[in-house]
């Protein structure tokens, strides 16, 4: 038992956050463990700074509020100029828009996103066995990639599984998830094909240019699960980034909480039964030279008794060691190259380099 002035000295000593982040990473719980732990606050390490808590508004949101654009794929049969000039516009300007009428099974997006609640809902020593920082295996369970680098971390898990040009070993993938997430990922590519399609038709180039890059075959999925927080006042689900790759489909569920910052200020991504969610990634606003736009986005913390889940496939380059730059159809003496070339290896490892924190990796490569 320990006498009264080692309590003290104990209850006295200044709180150790890098002690507290290296215990929690090492429950290989996540934070999934802490609620089911029966904690009514959240851990120090969670809560965010004034400045990014005074920017939430956690809640349910007005119905007069903005939206992103939502784009109606089966409309390119009757005309597919006005298709390509809706996604330039939504690319150039928001950098996010909603697809519907994709051509993926209602099934599957019903069985894939199950999936995702399956493995996250497992029993905990089931979900620790891929528990690890490193993607040696092609698959990786986390709470917050950025957890070390990060001034605070935001109220979610993930497991993410590379799917190209390598897939990650298949005895690796979670049985619970396995089979939906390999369907998942062959829609994905159809879905992408057809929107790089429109994406690079909208940049005045040949519908396959983008494509012809590989830009669809270098492939990883995040799949997150969001609990419910007990003070969603204090934290995040997600901290406000960019995405570093070319192009991000996102699949989420009815929950909500996904928002963007265009010049209005910060707009939910209302949750349409179907849709997928799409965005411009750093690297696509880079080579087409910002005549596309990467936007910055984050998701609240859940204050909604039910989790949210969501599975955000990155669609990037399969040549890490090739250069890329803005193309050079899209530059010219009035229009200069705004970016130095790199190849995607170092593009990334930047990216990883730092936190999730807001600011663009496009600073590092402007010229």
């Amino acid at each position: 038992m320990s006498s009264p002035v080692a309590t003290v000295v104990s209850a006295a000593a200044p709180y150790d956050r890098a002690k507290a982040v290296k215990e929690f990473d090492e429950t290989k719980v996540g934070v999934k463990g802490l609620m089911d732990s029966g904690i009514q606050t959240i851990p120090p390490f969670f809560v965010h700074p004034p400045e990014t808590l005074a920017t939430l508004k956690p809640g349910p949101e007005p119905e007069s509020a903005p939206e992103i654009p939502t784009v109606d794929l089966s409309a390119v049969q009757g005309s597919r100029a006005a298709v390509v000039e809706q996604i330039r516009r939504a690319a150039s300007t928001v950098g996010f828009f909603q697809i519907i009428n994709h051509g993926v099974p209602e099934e599957l997006v019903r069985r894939m996103l199950a999936a995702v609640k399956t493995f996250h809902e497992q029993p905990p020593e089931e979900r620790s066995r891929v528990y690890r920082r490193e993607m040696g295996k092609g698959v990786s369970y986390i709470s917050n990639v950025d957890l070390f680098q990060s001034k605070a971390a935001s109220w979610r898990d993930t497991i993410q599984i590379r799917l190209g040009p390598i897939t990650a070993d298949w005895s690796e993938i979670p049985e619970v998830c396995r089979e939906e997430v390999m369907e998942w990922d062959k829609e994905v590519v159809r879905v992408a094909k057809v929107l790089y399609g429109l994406l690079s038709e909208g940049l005045g180039l040949g519908a396959d240019r983008l494509t012809d890059m590989g830009l669809d075959q270098g492939r990883v999925m995040a799949a997150h699960y969001y609990p419910f927080c007990p003070q969603p006042d204090l934290t995040v689900g997600l901290n406000s980034h960019a995405d570093p790759g070319a192009l991000t489909v996102l699949l989420q569920d009815h929950i909500g909480g996904l928002q963007v910052e265009t010049q209005q200020g910060w707009i939910h991504v209302k949750p349409q039964p179907q849709a997928l969610v799409i965005n411009i990634g750093d690297f696509l606003q880079i080579i087409s030279n910002e005549e596309y736009k990467s936007a910055h986005h984050r998701v609240l913390a859940n204050y909604s008794n039910e989790p949210r889940v969501s599975a955000a496939i990155f669609l990037n380059p399969s040549d890490r060691e090739r250069l890329f730059g803005p193309l050079p159809e899209l530059t010219s003496t009035d229009k200069p190259a705004l970016y130095r070339n790199f190849t995607f290896n170092e593009f990334m490892t930047r990216f990883f380099k730092k936190e999730l924190d807001g600011k663009s990796l496009t600073n590092f490569f402007r010229k």
